[in-house]
């Protein structure tokens, strides 16, 4: 489903849940962002959605808990009339200074009554309180879930708020069928008002890059994910890396991204000894990185479904990564890329394979 298909979900779950008076009139969408940084990979989602609703002439708004005025995809939202306020800021009366971001945005939201409110979860549950919220006020909702975790399961006083929540919403968006099925099966439920959407993607469909050459010999990898270690996984890749094997090899990982984990990460690198790697920090030019790189690597404890592995195989690079998420809805193992089961011995196994068969990666990345 494209960005342009969810719009017109939204639409017609907006049309559908309003009065037949105002079918010809634009709609009003209010979204709800939980991601806690100024910006990340789970936004471009909604953020796409609402600009294709913004430019077909219906009013949007947005809420996210951190704000970068200078970030490109704010500027653009702006741009559209739509903007976009940080939740911890908006202003309360005097009398309810002390009470939460929740209030000030219930305030919000009955003010403006939208016709549907968007709620973008970075995980799928960390944004159900807006959802219940939304229940509350008698306002239509829809959910977007863009990580389920297989270790992780709600308490079971929790699991009948939690089917509420998703039951009363208008549609639940998922990034992956693998986290639609987890999620029905943490809470005990079939969600019959569920959908799987595709996260939009940051480079162009026009075929693989030129395979990267060198004198060096080296076998490149990149890992272009979040540094987040509960999530992403780093921390596993360096321990596989701090094997005698790997530090005699001519191997080197480039870290992309950025995180709260930054630091944590550089210092277990010194803490390990490994030499072979860098932090190349965020960067928006995707296809930059698979120009010098020969393969994506990702040792995800939890996912959606990355973006980052998505536009590896789109520039023609196979993919080395956990079976998490929705990767293996894209990965055809050992033929596209190689899908390790989560952990250290299983992703030091897998990345011997690809290592003997790195000859035929390039191969792998065009199939």
């Amino acid at each position: 489903m494209s960005l342009v298909s969810l719009s017109q979900k939204l639409t017609r779950a907006g049309r559908r849940l309003r009065s037949v008076s105002r079918v010809e009139s634009p709609r009003r969408f209010t979204v709800v962002s939980t991601c806690p940084e100024p910006w990340g990979g789970s936004e471009e989602l909604w953020a796409g959605a609402a600009s294709v609703l913004a430019e077909r002439g219906h009013f949007v708004s947005a809420y996210k808990t951190v704000v970068d005025e200078a970030h490109p995809s704010i500027q653009r939202l702006k741009s559209l009339s739509c903007p976009v306020r940080n939740l911890r800021r908006l202003p309360l009366p005097q009398r309810l200074v002390t009470r939460s971001h929740l209030l000030a945005l219930a305030i919000r939201l009955t003010a403006r009554r939208p016709d549907l409110v968007v709620i973008s979860q970075g995980d799928n549950y960390d944004g159900l309180h807006f959802g219940y919220l939304c229940r509350k006020l008698r306002l239509p909702y829809t959910l977007i879930s863009q990580k389920a975790t297989d270790h992780f399961w709600p308490a079971d006083k929790a699991r009948q708020y939690r089917r509420e929540v998703y039951a009363g919403a208008a549609r639940c968006f998922f990034v992956s069928e693998h986290n639609r099925r987890l999620t029905e099966d943490q809470n005990g439920t079939t969600l019959t008002n569920a959908a799987v959407v595709r996260n939009p993607y940051l480079v162009s469909a026009d075929g693989p890059l030129a395979w990267p050459g060198g004198a060096d010999d080296c076998l490149r990898l990149a890992c272009v994910a979040r540094l987040y270690l509960l999530d992403k996984g780093q921390d596993i890749l360096l321990r596989v890396l701090a094997r005698e094997k790997w530090k005699n090899r001519n191997l080197h990982v480039s870290f992309y991204g950025r995180g709260l984990n930054r630091e944590g990460l550089a210092d277990l690198t010194a803490r390990l000894g490994v030499r072979k790697v860098s932090f190349e920090g965020q960067t928006g030019d995707v296809p930059g990185i698979w120009k010098t790189h020969h393969a994506l690597i990702l040792p995800s404890r939890a996912e959606g479904l990355p973006l980052s592995l998505v536009e590896a195989m789109m520039c023609g690079r196979p993919a080395i990564v956990t079976n998490v998420g929705g990767n293996a809805e894209v990965v055809d193992d050992r033929v596209t890329g190689f899908l390790s089961a989560p952990g250290e011995d299983s992703l030091d196994a897998v990345l011997e394979e690809a290592w003997a068969r790195r000859g035929e990666l390039s191969e792998m990345g065009h199939d």
